[in-house]
């Protein structure tokens, strides 16, 4: 891994909170990601389950954690098994983490092979009566490809079919939206490496360039600054393109007079920043365009100071939808009395702003968590709002990544320009003034 080991209190205090919520007599397991196959023999980059890493911190494959906090055999309440690379893997992929390496990392003590876990497993299942599974679970996504942690659940039921049987997300969902301090200065390092790549695209950016060649430069700062890599796929999109909301093409010429839509973010530590930023392509906003960020960035400035504990995103986005329809008025773009006379199912500002505009951020860009639960403190928030007006080839969209307390909420972006006069004073000063 390219990043600094987390702290491993983080883990030990994770599985502690984890287990708290099982129910007495039940074991919990977990089961680290596949290795995704691309083509022929190659695998694509390997990236870790996120409930198997915020338990344990171990990040490799063939990796299975075992919870059982009231198991009568007091060594085994905590158990991890790794892989034994052979002398052939040890050659090509080298050897990948050793048991006393795995005990750092996670903390957890008693650490086997990966091929000494049937037996293992098979008696620590016997003792107890309950068993916790770890399954994908996301009420707007189903994934057409099954994965560990699905297969060993098969092999579980069928194998165990007089064990009850518990689902682990609800519990994580309901622990991973609260971040401690060690994951907020993970989070905060990903921004800050974000940080320095928004920086080189400002030096960077001028008629001519390709979105690709922007992304490059992101990338490049990325990798220099020990992150594992983008957190999604980046958003670097000219003209029209930004109007489309998952742009990921990436092969315009960013031309002069139009507008550059950025949405990136690093991964560090497998936590994610998310970031968006407009720009102008030329260095210099024109006075149309200037409106519209100018009531984008407003409405951003209004939202973030509403992620207080006690509020729900409903309401939240419902007090947001009000303020963007007032903007979307100043700009002529709604009709006061059309606004007044609309259906209230299907708002008129959803034209020119379709999404929401927070999610939570944490080991995913779109966090594990549950989005009916009020807002509580220790939770971190993107705040994205947007204007996108395609027969104008304008779609500008701001975002910060916020980070939710017991006062006001602390914006863990705040370092990295926004304002259009900054935006235009870096630009210019890297690169000219561009007629």
């Amino acid at each position: 891994m390219r990043y600094e080991p987390l702290n491993p209190e983080l883990f030990i205090l994770n599985r502690q909170r984890f287990t708290r919520k099982m129910n007495p007599d039940s074991i919990a397991v977990f089961c680290s990601s596949d290795r995704m196959p691309r083509n022929g023999d190659t695998f694509f980059p390997f990236r870790q389950n996120a409930g198997l890493f915020y338990l344990s911190g171990l990040d490799q494959e063939d990796t299975v954690v075992v919870l059982y906090p009231d198991c009568v055999k007091e060594d085994a309440r905590e158990i991890a098994f790794i892989r034994r690379a052979s002398e052939k893997q040890s050659i090509w992929e080298g050897s990948g983490l050793t048991k006393e390496q795995a005990r750092q990392i996670s903390g957890i003590q008693k650490i086997y092979w990966l091929d000494e876990m049937e037996p293992v497993l098979n008696e620590l299942i016997l003792l107890a009566k309950r068993i916790y599974l770890n399954l994908n679970e996301h009420d707007r996504f189903h994934s057409p490809v099954e994965d560990r942690n699905h297969r060993f659940a098969r092999q579980v039921q069928e194998k165990y079919p007089a064990h009850k049987l518990h689902r682990s997300p609800p519990i994580l969902k309901k622990l991973m939206m609260n971040k401690s301090p060690i994951e907020v200065e993970a989070i905060s390092q990903a921004i800050h490496i974000t940080g320095k790549a928004f920086q080189r695209v400002l030096e960077f950016v001028r008629p001519g360039v390709m979105e690709y060649e922007v992304e490059a430069e992101i990338t490049h700062e990325f990798i220099r600054n020990r992150a594992n890599g983008h957190a999604y796929d980046p958003i670097v999109a000219t003209g029209v393109n930004a109007c489309i909301l998952h742009y990921t093409q990436n092969t315009s010429m960013c031309k002069n007079d139009e507008l550059l839509l950025l949405d990136f973010g690093a991964e560090y530590a497998n936590y994610a920043a998310d970031l968006t930023r407009t720009i102008p392509v030329n260095g210099r906003f024109t006075p149309r365009q200037r409106a519209v960020y100018d009531a984008v960035l407003r409405t951003l400035r209004m939202a973030a100071p509403m992620l207080v504990p006690g509020v729900t995103l409903d309401e939240y986005h419902k007090s947001i939808g009000k303020f963007m329809e007032s903007e979307l008025i100043g700009l002529g773009l709604l009709d006061k009395t059309d606004v007044k006379n609309q259906d209230p199912k299907r708002p008129l500002y959803k034209k020119y702003f379709m999404h929401g505009v927070s999610h939570h951020l944490g080991l995913g860009v779109h966090d594990l968590a549950n989005r009916y639960d009020p807002i509580q403190a220790g939770m971190v928030f993107t705040c994205e709002p947007a204007i996108y007006i395609p027969e104008e080839k304008i779609g500008i969209r701001l975002e910060n990544d916020i980070l939710v307390t017991d006062t006001d909420p602390i914006d863990l972006t705040a370092s990295i320009p926004i304002e259009a006069e900054a935006i235009e004073e870096k630009m210019q000063a890297f690169s000219g003034a561009f007629n």
